[in-house]
């Protein structure tokens, strides 16, 4: 799995008081030894991890777009929480439940139906599974697609264990009766292998990414002030005007 590959030596973030800098300003730890700052530890885990989530979230969605969409948006939502992410036991599967919970949004099929783009991709081993409701297409693509367990996908869906397995069996019961020519483990061989194998092309740089989130939060805070100033001058205007 992607969290047993990751060195996770670079998620905590250093205090203040057990950092130092070294002579090239790199911070450095209580030990001496180099702690990297938490941007660098943000753009450790969305190197390692990004590419994969594509590929994921494309399995997932049928739409090569809305994967990179999912997981920039993914990444920007963990940049602006990033000392809870950091501080998980699996930063990589909180991003990925953000990622495919924005992908399996309602909005997105309303999205495609106007666009006119189509739903699915044409000739691809594993289009059975993209006919399977949003639930049961992402047990799929966590079970078969990434070996996770029942009880491993049921907690990053936050779903109890017996829906999960549930959702699983009648997953594959659809596939079963799919009418494709393909046996169910035919469909899930061709998962994990596209879920290893898709291209993920071009991922954004992370700094990009970062700066997008603080863009985003600046826009919202301003936002925030402005509705607040509003506010308040209607209340005095309402006030001054009353006899």
């Amino acid at each position: 799995m992607l969290l047993r590959a990751l060195d996770m030596s670079f998620l905590p973030i250093p205090s203040v008081e057990a950092t130092s800098a070294q002579p090239d300003g790199t911070p450095a730890g209580a030990d001496g030894s180099a702690v990297l700052t938490p941007a660098a530890a943000f753009d450790a885990l969305y190197v390692f991890a990004a590419p994969g989530l594509i590929r994921e979230t494309y399995v997932l969605t049928g739409a090569r777009p809305l994967a990179f969409e999912s997981v920039e948006y993914a990444f920007r939502h963990a940049w602006e929480r990033w000392p809870e992410v950091a501080r998980d036991v699996d930063p990589v599967g909180w991003v990925r439940a953000q990622a495919h919970d924005y992908a399996l949004s309602p909005w997105h099929r309303i999205r495609r139906v106007f666009s006119g783009r189509p739903a699915m991709p044409d000739g691809v081993p594993w289009a059975p599974v993209l006919e399977l409701p949003p639930w049961q297409r992402r047990v799929v693509v966590l079970c078969d697609g990434l070996g996770m367990s029942v009880s491993e996908a049921a907690a990053e869906m936050e779903a109890s264990t017996g829906a999960t397995r549930g959702r699983l069996a009648r997953a594959h019961a659809a596939l079963a009766e799919c009418g494709t020519g393909c046996s169910v483990d035919e469909v899930r061989r061709s998962v994990a292998d596209c879920v290893e194998d898709t291209s993920a092309s071009t991922v954004v740089h992370p700094e990009s990414v970062r700066e997008c989130s603080e863009r985003r939060v600046r826009t919202m805070v301003r936002t925030v002030y402005l509705v607040v100033a509003l506010l308040a001058a209607l209340v005095a205007f309402c006030i001054l005007s009353t006899p």
